[in-house]
Order: C-alpha cells, then sequence, then structure tokens
C-alpha cells in the first residue's frame, strides 16, 4: 500500500525519550558518587600524612636534642611535650639493651594523648656509649 499523498506524516524524533534521560541520569550520578568517594578518600589520607609528618618531625628533634645532650636514657620511659604546627604532642624515650656493649638503642614514641593510647609514629636509633 501506498500511502496517500497529502495524509502522510512523518515524524522525526525530536530529543530523548524519558527513560534514555533517566538512564543518562543515573550514569552521571554513578560517576559522580564514584568522584565524591575518591575525594574524600584523598583528603582523609592527606590528613594522616600530615599527622604522621609533624609526628616524626617531633621524634626526629627529641632525637637530635638527645645526641645534642650527649646523654644515654635510662631504661624507663622519660616522656615530655612538644609544641608543633598549633597541636601539642606528647613524646616519651627510653633506652634499650642490644647485643653490643657500644651501642645502646633509644626508641622515641610520639602521641597525640598523653596516654600514648594513639601513637602516631614510633623511632629506633642506636647511640654510641
Amino acid at each position: 500500500m501506498k500511502p496517500r499523498s497529502g495524509n502522510s506524516r512523518v515524524f522525526k524524533q525530536a530529543g530523548m525519550t524519558l527513560l534514555e534521560v533517566m538512564v543518562a541520569m543515573s550514569v552521571f550520578a554513578t560517576a559522580g558518587l564514584a568522584v565524591m568517594k575518591v575525594a574524600t578518600e584523598n583528603l582523609s589520607s592527606l590528613a594522616y600524612l600530615e599527622e604522621k609528618t609533624f609526628a616524626n618531625w617531633v621524634a626526629s628533634n627529641t632525637l637530635t636534642e638527645l645526641k645534642m645532650a650527649k646523654t644515654i636514657p635510662g631504661k624507663s620511659w622519660r616522656k615530655g611535650e612538644s609544641e608543633l604546627a598549633g597541636r601539642t604532642w606528647y613524646w616519651r624515650y627510653k633506652a634499650e639493651a642490644t647485643d653490643s656493649s657500644d651501642f645502646v638503642g633509644v626508641t622515641v614514641e610520639v602521641a597525640t594523648d598523653k596516654k600514648y593510647e594513639s601513637t602516631v609514629s614510633h623511632l629506633l636509633t642506636y647511640v654510641v656509649r
């Protein structure tokens, strides 16, 4: 059958259907959630690395002070606190025996609380007696 002339209409698609729009929105929403998750994890990692770096600096400063004073710490913990980057850091150190009588191990721990429940940095070095 031939369409009658004058009565035939040609329909052209002028846009997207509702289903296509909903699928596209769900794809973009999923991509947006993935980007937000990555950004959140990145910020969390950045804060952890910053805290770890500052704690390592405090531990290094404490060891430097010990070496400059040329004192060998005792076998029990000696505690103190330092101010760095607008925060108070709690450190402690003690000596540990080694196999050699010429050296002593010095352990420094840095925490964010006075009870040392959340130790952020642990540093070990050896000092000549």
